[in-house]
């Protein structure tokens, strides 16, 4: 009874740490010019970036837009701007702050220069080093990096998506399968020495430190030095109440922990594995695998629908397949390839074909479903289900399916109109969701300038989130690249029911567009006065044509409970005078500013007509047009102006005749 008391009072220091420390550092942001001297203890090269973690007396994120190398160890010098990370501008999607505070790291410097100070003469970073240099000229360098040292910076994005869509990303993380093979061999080669503990242990402390101390890993590491512990003094603690010491004492240490996706799936699995070990005993190879896999994949989905907000029902199966071919095969044959280069070519085959596999599995989405992000209640009510019915009764795992059916089918149960101004940076897009999930996408956004896609990191996995996987109407107020530039890879991504496109003629990429909306068979229209949807009406304002493309800019008014809302898309003073004789638009609620506030549009006569309550301008961050203009801001003084740069996306919750506005960055106080 003693001990399980000692082991509860560790877990209520865990929590009150996670309380306390999260509570503080939420509201605190930093942002001052300093210097900072450390070794650095992460390296990630591209072709033209470059990413080290420097360690001072704390962690820090560097990044350099060029190309250098650096080794583990080194020591460097680093001047510059440095700040607290960004929170996601999406709601719902991946937090880059919460993300490095789970490594430790608060700062990050982008705009800096870096120095080499000299190299390390630790011998641990210099082994660390050889074994990357010598992995590194080898063909298959990408699979063995990953299997080896933990870092799957090598393997392509849309490979590592692959995985992760089929359920079995795992597999590429170091965690308990390379442990148990490092266990066997050990035991093996030092079977009669009473230095196996020893050894083991050393070498499982140094494998920690090659593989930069990876979560998954150390939970691994942890959870066998406590059971060593627990074995030697004989403390009788259950496997039980090990993992959960491994968990709070690692939350201890670091609270924000918390936020590694990784460590959650390790612990969460890793505890309902040990639940039904018991059931395990007897069973044959393929019943047992067949189990082990279910239980993973059922623990799993709560983490996943909160994380990436899709489920695949057949990783079950893919992991039956999987999981010993990793395990058996491919992860021996890496450390056999490290040691002896003639298994290069071969390894290297190998692992294309695991990777090609992947990518035609990756093909079959017959059970594969889109979860809206739940929040943590249901997340906890998930565990329940899933423990009651372990532990208690089979029968509770039918109120674990139904939860996870609700979840699927969450968009159904959507009763109020929503619309939501994401932050695309210099552009605009707008989603607006009425009751029982059905979407409007107006404008797409469109960068120019970067090589990552908005409509995959923002646009679907904001839907997602709620549960949509489908959109109804994709209207594309004019051709500019910045409003309809990601709509080829949202076509290709998501399914689009119909288009609706501007007045006037067609340009290049509206062309291009047409034919794929021809291929894939999706109807499109143009001159469009109205729009009905589940019996609500969205009105086209602007049906003249004009010979500039923003002059032809759809402009959109309708009323959601009787709130007023006006999207001007980037529509012109021209456009808004004729909008003002054609017209009553007065008493506007909501106004999506024209033209990303250019001084072109939102004139002092249109205001004062149209009178916005609130008014949301969708601008890119330190953009190069100086955008919003101050005689924009000027003219709208008299309402309340949201920002995409300043507040993130910004969403309106319309309820009966009252809504409620939300913007996704939450204020922070500033410590210089």
């Amino acid at each position: 009874m003693r001990k399980k008391i000692i082991v509860l009072f560790i877990v209520l220091v865990a929590v009150i740490r996670i309380i306390l420390m999260l509570s503080f550092d939420e509201n605190l942001y930093y942002e001052g010019k300093k210097t900072v001297v450390g070794k650095v203890t992460y390296v990630k090269k591209q072709d033209d970036k470059t990413t080290i973690d420097v360690k001072e007396k704390q962690k820090y994120r560097i990044t350099i837009y060029e190309s250098m190398d650096f080794e583990y160890g080194d020591k460097v010098k680093v001047t510059g701007l440095f700040v607290t990370p960004s929170d996601n501008t999406v709601f719902n999607l991946f937090n880059y702050r919460k993300y490095l505070l789970s490594k430790n790291i608060k700062e990050i410097c982008t705009s800096c220069e870096i120095k080499k100070e000299g190299k390390t003469k630790n011998v641990f970073y210099f082994l660390k080093n050889k074994i990357i240099e010598h992995i590194n000229s080898y063909k298959s360098k990408n699979y063995l990096m990953a299997f080896v040292v933990g870092d799957t910076s090598l393997i392509k994005e849309e490979v590592k998506d692959a995985y992760s869509n089929i359920g079995i990303s795992h597999l590429l993380a170091v965690s308990g399968t390379h442990v148990s093979l490092f266990l066997a061999i050990i035991n093996f080669v030092f079977k009669k020495s009473k230095l196996k503990s020893c050894v083991l242990f050393s070498f499982l402390f140094f494998f920690l430190f090659l593989t930069g101390f990876v979560e998954s890993l150390l939970r691994c590491v942890l959870f066998m030095v406590l059971s060593f512990v627990n074995k030697k003094f004989k403390l009788n603690l259950n496997n039980t109440h090990l993992i959960i010491l491994t968990g709070s004492i690692l939350f201890i240490i670091n609270p924000y922990l918390v936020y590694s996706v990784g460590l959650m799936f390790s612990l969460v699995i890793t505890f309902f594995i040990i639940l039904i070990s018991n059931k395990l005993k007897n069973k044959n190879y393929l019943n047992k695998t067949f189990k082990i896999s279910l239980i993973s994949f059922l623990t799993s989905v709560p983490i996943l629908a909160y994380n990436f907000f899709k489920i695949n029902v057949l990783s079950v199966l893919f992991n039956i397949i999987f999981v010993p071919l990793v395990s058996f095969f491919l992860f021996p044959l890496s450390l056999i390839t490290v040691i002896f280069p003639i298994f290069d070519d071969l390894f290297y085959m190998v692992a294309n074909a695991f990777e090609g596999i992947t990518l035609f599995l990756n093909n079959f989405k017959l059970l594969s479903f889109v979860i809206a992000k739940p929040n943590i209640i249901i997340v906890f009510i998930y565990y329940l289900m899933l423990y009651l019915s372990i532990k208690v009764n089979k029968k509770w795992i039918i109120f674990y399916l139904v939860i996870l059916i609700i979840n699927i089918n969450a968009k159904f149960l959507i009763t109020n109109p929503t619309i939501t101004f994401l932050d695309v940076g210099q552009g605009d897009s707008t989603v607006i969701i009425l009751p029982r999930g059905k979407t409007i996408l107006v404008d797409t956004g469109g960068n120019f300038f970067s090589s990552s896609t908005i409509v995959s990191n923002k646009t679907i996995p904001y839907l997602n989130s709620l549960g949509i996987n489908k959109i109804d109407s994709l209207i594309l107020t004019h051709g500019d690249y910045d409003h309809m530039g990601e709509a080829l890879d949202l076509i290709k991504n998501i399914k689009i029911e119909k288009v609706i496109f501007n007045n006037g003629e067609y340009n290049k990429t509206e062309l291009e567009l047409i034919t794929l909306l021809k291929k894939k068979k999706i109807n499109y229209y143009k001159n469009v006065k109205e729009l009905n949807l589940n019996n609500n009406e969205l009105y086209f304002l602007n049906n003249n044509i004009y010979d500039d493309e923003n002059d032809n800019s759809i402009v959109l008014y309708t009323e959601f409970n009787k709130t007023k809302l006006l999207l001007m898309a980037d529509a012109t003073k021209k456009t808004e005078e004729d909008i003002l004789s054609d017209y009553n638009i007065g008493n506007i609620d909501v106004l999506k500013v024209g033209h990303h506030g250019s001084k072109t549009s939102t004139s002092n006569e249109f205001v004062n007509v149209a009178r916005p309550k609130y008014s949301i301008i969708s601008v890119g961050k330190n953009n190069r047009y100086g955008h919003p203009s101050e005689e924009v801001l000027k003219n709208l003084s008299s309402s309340n102006v949201y920002r995409t740069d300043l507040n993130g996306s910004i969403t309106f919750e319309f309820k009966k005749n009252k809504f409620k506005v939300k913007d996704c960055i939450k204020k922070k106080g500033t410590i210089k």
